[in-house]
């Protein structure tokens, strides 16, 4: 598993590349319902979602742009975690 280091915390890169790709290209550079999915899709690969992977998903809900229904699908899965 590869991991990036910001700001001294570390986070796991596929999930921060998989919200870049859903954010940059064709669209409204915010990610959708669909692409929320992806991302908890991507970090319940394993057994669990790790420590690093819930702080990767906080990361993101905090620093990346999400549609009003993306968000609030966000926001529950990520209180389900």
């Amino acid at each position: 598993m590869a991991y990036e280091t910001i700001d001294g915390q570390k986070y796991e890169k596929e999930l921060l590349d998989l919200a870049r790709k859903h954010t940059t290209g064709r669209g409204e550079g915010k990610l959708s319902k669909d692409e929320v999915a992806d991302l908890f899709k991507s970090a319940q690969d394993g057994p669990g979602v790790t420590d690093t992977e819930k702080a990767t998903l906080g990361y993101i809900r905090k620093n990346f742009e999400f549609t009003d229904a993306a968000a609030a699908d966000f926001d529950a899965a990520f209180k389900k975690l």
